[in-house]
């Protein structure tokens, strides 16, 4: 064996080495009890916990308990649990939505512990006694400081790079737009809000990508119509302590139309820009 075949093989083993020690150091495991019935459930409750290099969920229909193994690095305890709660499964932390409860097939809807809709109680209906829930906690959190402002912020930095028309800004800004979106802390999103973020996630990564991957405003402006669409799909049901205006031009997107969501009334156009800067109308006006 040569020295430089030899040199490749010992650096491969160092690195594959390191990476396996670098995971075992992040991977957590906790047990938590997962409300369900039966086989079902457990394919249900596992699908939606599990994760390809982020999580795995074992699920056990007799006790009711779950062994989540984790990289605490990637994901957490919360942000699993929450997925498993949108499936429409409680645990002791995130209670599923009713009308999702509702649609489970009968032999899966368990028994709701009391405490859980002690819980649910309380987090809608009685203002005052929010703290006493994990759930209500979130929420008080959210409105102190929203999870989301980072990538409202970075979308409006792409949309005004667009109404001048600079390519070069608006891949810069799509950057820090993607960052922003895979650093939002999942766990501290509303119920409602984290719904809504979990269908439009993957796209709004892509239409992210795609715009900062080129520097041609023409390319970036037709992914920017559906990265529009999809932050204003979470923007409304937001808390907004100041209005975002939802606007329109007929003329763009081949004439089929395009929207975008601006913090001004004022209509800047990020289809056109100095071309028909003005061409465009408010369509709603989107505050808490």
């Amino acid at each position: 064996m040569n020295k430089s075949l030899k040199y490749i093989m010992i650096a491969s083993i160092v690195l594959s080495t390191s990476a396996i020690i670098a995971q075992s150091i992040n991977q957590k495991t906790e047990t938590v009890k997962i409300y369900g019935n039966c086989g079902m459930c457990e394919s249900a409750i596992e699908e939606a916990g599990n994760m390809k290099n982020q999580s795995n969920v074992d699920w056990d229909k007799d006790t009711k308990m779950a062994k989540i193994s984790y990289d605490s690095l990637k994901t957490s305890k919360e942000e699993i649990l929450k997925r498993i709660a949108l499936a429409g499964y409680d645990s002791d932390i995130f209670l599923a939505p009713q009308d999702t409860y509702s649609n489970l097939p009968s032999c899966c809807q368990y028994e709701r512990a009391e405490i859980a809709i002690v819980k649910m109680d309380a987090s809608i209906v009685d203002n005052e006694t929010k703290d006493q829930t994990a759930y209500s906690n979130n929420t008080a959190e959210m409105q102190e400081e929203d999870p989301l402002s980072a990538v409202y912020n970075s979308y409006f930095a792409v949309k005004n790079s667009l109404v001048e028309t600079n390519g070069g800004t608006a891949s810069a800004n799509a950057k820090d737009l993607l960052t922003a979106v895979n650093n939002v802390k999942m766990d501290k999103l509303s119920m409602d809000v984290h719904i809504v973020w979990m269908k439009v996630l993957e796209n709004l990564k892509e239409d992210a990508k795609q715009i900062a991957d080129t520097k041609e405003a023409s390319r970036q402006r037709a992914y920017f119509n559906t990265l529009s669409k999809n932050i204003y799909e979470v923007i409304k049901i937001s808390k907004q302590e100041t209005p975002t205006y939802y606007q329109f031009c007929p003329m763009a997107n081949e004439g089929k139309g395009a929207n975008w969501l601006s913090k001004e009334e004022t209509i800047k156009n990020p289809y056109y820009g100095t071309q028909m800067l003005s061409c465009g109308k408010t369509v709603e006006t989107i505050q808490e």
